[in-house]
């Protein structure tokens, strides 16, 4: 089954992962923060199946366009996981900093919402490492 380089797999197993991310962030909420709305709860979801896919698509990549450099799975996939949290941290950064501090109180050096781009980078290099291991890298994965 994961014999040939495919875009396609890559992307699917990049969806699955985050999937199942963002599915552990939809149940686990409740518990850290009893008054989330569905609405948050579904955003998580669909942020890291999103996520996923975005890092599936982006093995395709395997050289920086502007500065010409190999860009290695495992750099590619941490810096968008980072890049993707940072985004989100830094539109919702209140609520985040409210989910952090109910989590681990007022004061405590992990109550900051930047933790999120840590966590995204962590969570792309797991994604990278399943899809480039599965579904290839490089052009030979649009190839037909």
């Amino acid at each position: 089954m994961f014999d040939r380089p495919s875009l396609v797999t890559r992307i699917a197993i990049g969806k699955a992962l985050g999937f199942l991310v963002g599915l552990a962030g939809f149940l686990s909420f409740p518990y850290f923060m009893a008054d989330v709305g569905w609405l948050v709860r579904f955003g998580i979801l669909f942020w890291y199946t999103t996520l996923g896919a975005i890092i599936g698509l982006a093995g395709v990549v395997t050289w920086h366009p502007v500065l010409h450099l190999p860009l290695p799975w495992w750099a590619r996939s941490t810096i968008l996981g980072a890049w993707m949290n940072f985004v989100l941290t830094f539109f919702a950064y209140d609520f985040m900093e409210a989910v952090l501090i109910n989590i681990f109180g007022f004061g405590s050096p992990l109550a900051s919402p930047w933790w999120f781009v840590a966590e995204g980078a962590v969570v792309g290099l797991a994604i990278g490492w399943a899809a480039t291991r599965f579904g290839g890298e490089g052009r030979e994965t649009v190839d037909t």
